[in-house]
């Protein structure tokens, strides 16, 4: 996935931070409350890590947050911008690590990704937001309509394929999703495909029986080719908030999850999450969405995402 913006680079910049405006206006209000004429002291430090945590940054990193701002100013005067850009500094560090944009690996044909979720993450509109870039340009990127509970969820992937330009592999309702997963993955080798992506139904984190079936799609990839799948993407829905943690530790121990996809930040009070993710699990971050057109989706750019989330101008 390309980390270029293109032309419209400034207006996508400008949709992240109005996607953050209500994660980033609940931080910088607390903070401008806290900081307004007051020494950064041990009550101030304990009032900002639980605002941090209230923000949904998480436990872990509010402390790391508070000991960093502490050690360079404590029981010093601090301004609100001070603080904010100071905590905007630490967040990107944290973040820089795993922003870390999909590429394909050239080696193989087709590079295999299995796109997984809960229901309602977005993962059909990721898919076809993921496949655009590779096909712009001029890979061979075939779909998978892997999701085959659902008829509606089959023709979505059928016009968001159109729209991105691939074609999708499907099959009746009510089908057998890792026999359609082994198609599509025999029809993409055929094809000499550079990319299959593979929707899957969302399904519950605490589902054994579905998160069953998901293990069953690998292991019918597999026969075909034994390093398939090349990636299992995760979609996070950025609304959840600190639900995402018990999510990312299912699917990793059930399905080996390689990076994380962040949808609906443009929705979302809960931002902070992302900042908690990467400083528990280290997956990478491959891209994240605030909108619903197919140019939506774009490369996780640490910190324009620490800034704006502490409401400071890039």
């Amino acid at each position: 996935m390309s980390g270029a913006d293109g032309g419209g680079g400034a207006g996508w910049l400008g949709r992240l931070r109005r996607g953050l405006g209500r994660s980033s206006a609940k931080l910088a209000g607390g903070i401008a409350d806290l900081f307004t004429k007051r020494k950064l002291d041990a009550q101030a430090l304990e009032a900002l890590e639980d605002l941090l945590i209230a923000g949904d940054l998480g436990v872990a990193t509010a402390a790391r947050l508070g000991r960093s701002l502490a050690e360079a100013r404590f029981d010093q005067d601090v301004a609100p911008e001070e603080v904010r850009a100071a905590l905007a500094g630490e967040i990107a560090a944290i973040l820089e690590p795993v922003a870390r944009p999909f590429v394909l690996d050239p080696r193989l044909k087709p590079h295999v990704v299995l796109v997984c979720g809960v229901n309602g993450s977005g993962k059909t509109t990721t898919v076809a937001k993921l496949a655009k870039p590779f096909r712009d340009q001029g890979r061979r990127v075939v779909l998978a309509a892997g999701d085959t509970f659902r008829a509606a969820a089959i023709e979505q992937l059928q016009i968001w394929g159109e729209r991105a330009g691939c074609p999708v592999i499907a099959a009746q309702p009510g089908a057998d999703a890792a026999g359609l997963a082994y198609d599509a993955l025999a029809k993409a080798k055929a094809d000499a495909a550079d990319l299959l992506l593979i929707d899957t139904a969302g399904r519950l984190h605490n589902k054994a029986h579905l998160m069953a079936e998901l293990q069953k799609i690998v292991r019918v990839l597999k026969k075909l080719d034994p390093t398939a799948p090349h990636d299992c993407l995760l979609v996070l829905d950025a609304t959840v908030g600190q639900n995402a943690h018990n999510q990312v530790e299912t699917f990793r121990d059930m399905v080996g999850v390689t990076g994380l996809v962040i949808t609906k930040l443009d929705g979302s009070a809960k931002g902070g999450v992302v900042v908690a993710l990467a400083e528990r699990f280290a997956l990478p971050v491959h891209a994240v969405g605030v909108g619903e057109s197919i140019d939506d989706l774009r490369p996780f750019d640490p910190r324009a995402f620490a800034r704006n989330l502490m409401g400071l101008e890039d």
